[in-house]
């Protein structure tokens, strides 16, 4: 059974999260994240990720908590859109994730040659 305290908190936590996430995506647009640290763009990652974890618990599974995040994209403008999917995609390589999926998609041989 979905109750108590901690549902209520999550509930909370979204609603809010949801609105701070897109006012920041809109201010983060431009905001250089190589340089200059705890930033909108920043805010706005970090919202996302909170959100999504408030809408699984809420919902009670992690696809909950894609579409908590994907409802407020769906609000942001296309600027703000591409900013936040650039950060994320520099981040993700970055931090591995071109390594870690490599594996699944085999290059194939260069065409040209």
């Amino acid at each position: 059974m979905r109750g108590g305290a901690q549902f209520v908190v999550a509930g909370e936590d979204a609603a809010r999260f949801a609105d701070e996430t897109l006012a920041a995506l809109e201010r983060a647009i431009g905001i250089e994240w190589y340089t200059s640290y705890g930033t909108d763009v920043d805010l706005a990652a970090l919202n996302l990720c909170r959100l999504r974890r408030a809408g699984a618990s809420l919902g009670g599974s992690i696809e909950h908590g894609d579409e908590a995040v994907r409802r407020v994209l769906a609000q942001a403008s296309p600027q703000a859109l591409s900013w936040i999917a650039s950060r994320a995609i520099s981040y993700m390589d970055e931090n591995g994730f071109p390594d870690a999926v490599a594996p699944w998609f085999p290059e194939t041989p260069d065409e040209t040659s």
